[in-house]
């Protein structure tokens, strides 16, 4: 199954429908955005209405109560703050097809037009940030006003003949088996271990930590939790980082197990025109949990500037 979807994406069209199209067909039933393709996204809509904007895109598996911390923070300092449910995670539909950067970024874009965000800051963390990348690569920055990625997977994850440095196909393949094999027991070890830094000496593990973690994970669907193993690793994102044309924040922890800061933030931070990087020590890869204060105050004092 994984020979399916070793080949790597970068502008493929999500739909016969154009971007532009899909993202103003989409429409809101209560607390779902409904896209074009009938897919229903859960969406959360915190703090004052009449305030800055801040949009949340969470990573793999997870779904958008990942950012709650961050988004009580600032729907608390006057922020209006929205996150969704990717496409096959947490309370939003599980379609079969559409599991890829592509339509995770039209997804975006339904939610942003059917809410008619505009000025607004996209934060997106690990997968979440290829999708913000991906968004303003189908469909620009005339609602963008910054852009925060987070332990982002952009530009591009996987190794290739142009990509060397990047992380070899193995390594994917074996998350990939071992989701077949045990996603239950997949979803404990990642964040028991890596995803945290749980699995560094000294560590102090947070039971709480991971079993939200699992709880999450666990909640998406597994065809497409699987797929979005290829959407998040062999996903060529460097064209669209080029177009990003608003200021932009790095945030990458120099102890990212996931998503190794060398392949990740470090490239991201020279593709991206006038990119700001702020490099954590000793972070793990899920620092919005393990250093949320400090990233709390970066985010704060960045959407203010």
């Amino acid at each position: 199954m994984s020979t399916e979807i070793r080949n790597t994406t970068s502008a493929s069209a999500a739909s016969p429908v154009s971007p532009t199209r899909a993202a103003a067909a989409a429409r809101i039933e209560g607390d779902h955005v409904v896209t074009h393709d009938g897919v229903r996204l859960y969406f959360k809509d915190w703090g004052p209405k009449d305030g800055p904007v801040v949009t949340f895109s969470h990573g793999w598996p997870l779904n958008s109560d990942s950012w709650e911390s961050q988004m009580l923070f600032l729907a608390g300092h006057g922020f209006r703050v929205v996150a969704h449910d990717r496409r096959g995670h947490g309370r939003s539909s599980q379609p079969w097809d559409g599991n890829d950067m592509d339509h995770y970024a039209d997804d975006l874009a339904a939610v942003i037009h059917a809410l008619d965000l505009r000025d607004a800051t996209l934060v997106g963390f690990s997968t979440g940030g290829g999708e913000v990348a991906r968004y303003i690569g189908r469909h620009g920055t005339s609602r963008v006003k910054k852009v925060v990625l987070v332990s982002a997977v952009t530009p591009f994850m996987l190794k290739t003949e142009d990509n060397p440095d990047g992380v070899p196909i193995e390594v994917f393949d074996g998350i990939r088996a071992g989701q077949l094999a045990n996603r239950a027991q997949l979803y404990r070890d990642i964040p028991s271990g890596p995803f945290y830094g749980f699995n560094r000496p000294g560590a102090q593990p947070s039971q709480g930590l991971i079993d939200s973690w699992w709880a999450q994970g666990m909640q998406g669907g597994h065809k497409n939790t699987y797929d979005s193993i290829a959407a998040f690793s062999a996903t060529d994102m460097r064209a669209d980082l080029a177009k990003i044309d608003v200021p932009t924040l790095v945030i990458h922890g120099d102890d990212d197990q996931i998503v190794p800061i060398d392949v990740s933030g470090r490239v991201t931070a020279r593709l991206v025109r006038g990119a700001r990087l702020i490099e954590y020590p000793g972070a793990p890869h899920g620092l919005t949990d393990t250093h949320k204060d400090r990233l709390n105050q970066d985010l704060l004092e960045f959407l203010r500037q």
